[in-house]
């Protein structure tokens, strides 16, 4: 249901601590109740349904709002094979998981693993694996494996082998709660068979990643470094279990290291690396940024490959990917859903108890983008309230891939924010959560939480059956 912003809809197309953190200045930052329901500021929408986060933000421009709408064609539909009559979208592959940046993020939404239960029938679009080897590149971050690169493809254009398939499988944990209330979650495990160019290396680390949704990003890249380093010296000042750690990480864009923000492992500063990096891991589409394809010296039909653009320039030229980010950063986060119900506001009074803000902070002021070409200075000013430091923290040996990425270590991940998760299952239909799509539900998502975030999780296991349905109705509402 669409209660404001009709006519744009018609545009588009488409853990633990201390003492409960505090941030200094203002009642917001304590996780008090937000004054309004808007997220995003005025960049909110209000609507709900299948595309709740495909609109574009509120405040908008008229003028901006054309280019919102190309960049969100080049974002959902498919590119293919060179060579080919649309020259325009040509250039898919040699190597790819998805044929468009849509195919991993549905509606603009969260991808899903694949339903085990259907016997992997079919390959995971959605769900990608990261590849490393011990050691670091360059400019510090994970060494590829010498013959499957950085990220395993398990699709491949017509006369080039696909790397291989992937293979998982589910192991049962079992607990209960104080009340005796029983639960179980599911562990995924990973594997690779039929694979084309031999061995992967022996000592190859995997990580598995899932495509998150979009609604919102422009304004997490909106949120100044200095807020980002205040959370880790804040968390750091309380002498507590809880201290994130600000990634620092390489961005292609602009040539320097920066602050990490996106990815599971905060290992992306900003949203041109890292729709560059996608179009070419995730498709096999060159950019100026990175115009080089992934094949390695093993893959002989991967190099030998037809090129898009005719192989004279990037497959995307920059104007078009400039449009494609630009379409990504204005895409407006969603008004939360009855703020004031009783149950929801209980729930936020056990997720202050629980300390749960300690790691997701409520609200920031948003500054400026960080390439304003591709961006809009509707983005500027907003008061957010994404939930998220921003920060990496160790989460336990459960959720541990034992993968280095930059500064972060094999048990750390990025707290993700939490604006928007109540919407995920009208968006697409599913409400998995997590870095790899394993939790059922917010609660679930909550009961893998350990390390830092191991005192949270024990105070959620000693609620009763009322309080754990408050919490979630409190997540589900933001």
């Amino acid at each position: 249901m669409l209660k404001r912003s009709l006519r744009l809809a018609l545009a588009c197309t488409g853990v633990a601590g201390l003492a409960f953190w505090v941030a200094a200045g203002t009642a917001a930052q304590a996780g008090a109740a937000p004054d309004d329901e808007k997220t995003g500021g005025e960049t909110t929408v209000f609507a709900t349904g299948q595309n709740a986060f495909s609109f574009p933000f509120a405040n908008l421009p008229d003028e901006e709002r054309t280019r919102f709408v190309i960049g969100n064609s080049f974002f959902k539909r498919n590119w293919v094979q060179a060579p080919a009559s649309t020259t325009a979208r040509d250039g898919l592959g040699p190597h790819f998981i998805a044929r468009s940046c849509g195919g991993c993020h549905v509606q603009d939404g969260r991808g899903a693993p694949p339903d085990f239960q259907r016997g992997l029938s079919d390959q995971p679009v959605g769900l990608l694996l990261r590849l490393s080897i011990p050691g670091k590149d360059a400019h510090g971050g994970p060494m590829p494996d010498p013959v499957y690169g950085d990220q395993f493809s398990n699709f491949a254009i017509q006369g080039v082998m696909p790397e291989g398939q992937i293979s998982l499988r589910y192991e049962t944990v079992r607990g209960k709660f104080a009340d005796g209330t029983p639960y179980q979650l599911q562990k995924p495990r990973y594997g690779f068979s039929k694979l084309n160019y031999g061995p992967m290396a022996k000592d190859v680390m995997v990580s598995p990643r899932i495509a998150p949704q979009m609604a919102g990003v422009g304004l997490l890249e909106a949120i100044p470094d200095a807020e980002i380093v205040r959370n880790a010296r804040e968390q750091a000042a309380t002498g507590g279990p809880v201290r994130g750690v600000v990634n620092q990480v390489w961005d292609a864009p602009s040539q320097q290291m920066r602050t990490g923000r996106f990815g599971w492992k905060a290992n992306v500063a900003t949203l041109a690396h890292q729709t560059a990096g996608a179009f070419l891991g995730d498709m096999g589409i060159t950019s100026p940024t990175f115009p080089a394809e992934t094949c390695t010296a093993a893959q002989k039909d991967c190099l030998a490959a037809p090129r898009g653009a005719q192989g004279k320039a990037p497959e995307i030229d920059e104007k078009t990917f400039g449009d494609v980010v630009f379409y990504e950063t204005t895409l407006a986060p969603a008004a939360r859903r009855n703020p004031k119900d009783a149950q929801v506001l209980q729930g936020q009074k056990l997720f202050a108890q629980a300390q749960c803000a300690a790691c997701h902070r409520p609200s920031y002021v948003t500054g400026e983008s960080p390439f304003p070409r591709l961006g809009s200075k509707a983005v500027q000013g907003q008061t957010i309230w994404p939930y998220t430091d921003l920060l990496l923290h160790d989460m336990g040996e459960g959720l541990a891939d034992g993968r280095p990425d930059f500064l972060a270590n094999g048990r750390q991940w990025r707290t993700p924010p939490l604006w928007g998760i109540g919407l995920v299952p009208d968006v697409n239909g599913h409400n998995r959560l997590l870095h790899d799509g394993r939790a059922r539900g917010v609660l679930e998502a909550v009961l893998w939480h350990d390390g830092e975030a191991k005192a949270s999780k024990d105070k959620v296991l000693q609620m009763s059956a009322k309080e754990r349905a408050a919490l979630v109705k409190f997540l589900e509402s933001l």
